[in-house]
């Protein structure tokens, strides 16, 4: 009889799954580490759309870099970013980061770079407004750290999948991520950052067309994956 795949390896299965259905996302959309790391902020319960109009505000502005974002007011960086919502919370948090940014490591995104990960997102998540999601962002999508990002999408995936317990899938952001560590441990460590950003990218792309709130499971590249997400009978049970 053949070993039903653990969800690991289901995981990593819907990965190639995905990457044949959609190809490469060449995720983030952005033409700079400072913009990724903005577009994280600025992310936060919005639409990237929306995310997009503060960012085309904030190039105009010449605030779009390090140096412009240092030098406006927190106020007029409330207007600029109106589009994205709560600007008033994530006005302040750009400007902690930034003076982070000059206090600790003499304002170089290289420098931020290169220290070790785990010390680095802790430092991220002391400073306002950054979560876990968030710092992970950060950290793959701007200083190219080997870190998974877990979101509102795979955890759906996570949860409709039956790939992890509904107690660990609810509120546990690190579960999500756990799983997404083991699902590429036997892949090469040189490939996990470009692999993690992959698999996060590729549930976005599913989730928008198929993993709503209400699912969409026709045509979906993982349908098949929900056979594996039916509960084993229990033993005695009559059929």
């Amino acid at each position: 009889m053949k070993r039903k795949p653990n969800p690991p390896e289901r995981l990593r299965r819907m990965h190639d799954q995905l990457a044949e259905a959609y190809g490469p996302q060449i995720w983030w959309p952005a033409e700079t580490p400072f913009e990724v790391i903005l577009g994280a902020y600025l992310t936060q319960n919005t639409a990237w759309k929306s995310v997009q109009r503060s960012l085309a505000n904030l190039r105009a502005a010449g605030a779009l870099s390090v140096d412009g974002l240092r030098s406006i007011t927190v106020e007029d960086l409330q207007v600029l970013i109106r589009p994205t919502g709560f600007q008033t919370r994530k006005a302040p948090a750009l400007k902690a980061f930034v003076g982070m940014l000059d206090r600790e490591f003499a304002g170089s995104l290289d420098r931020l770079a290169a220290t070790p990960t785990a010390i680095l997102r802790c430092r991220l998540l002391a400073l306002p407004g950054v979560g876990p999601e968030t710092a992970d962002a950060i950290l793959l999508y701007a200083l190219n750290h080997a870190v998974p990002v877990a979101d509102e999408y795979l955890r759906r995936i996570a949860e409709r999948h039956r790939l992890l317990a509904p107690s660990a899938v609810r509120g546990d952001y690190e579960s999500l991520v756990t799983l997404t560590r083991q699902a590429f441990a036997a892949d090469s460590p040189a490939s996990h950052a470009r692999l993690f950003n992959e698999i996060h990218a590729l549930t976005v792309a599913v989730g928008k067309a198929h993993c709503g709130r209400t699912p969409s499971c026709t045509g979906c590249p993982l349908a098949g994956d929900l056979l594996f997400a039916v509960p084993a009978p229990v033993r005695g049970t009559r059929h």
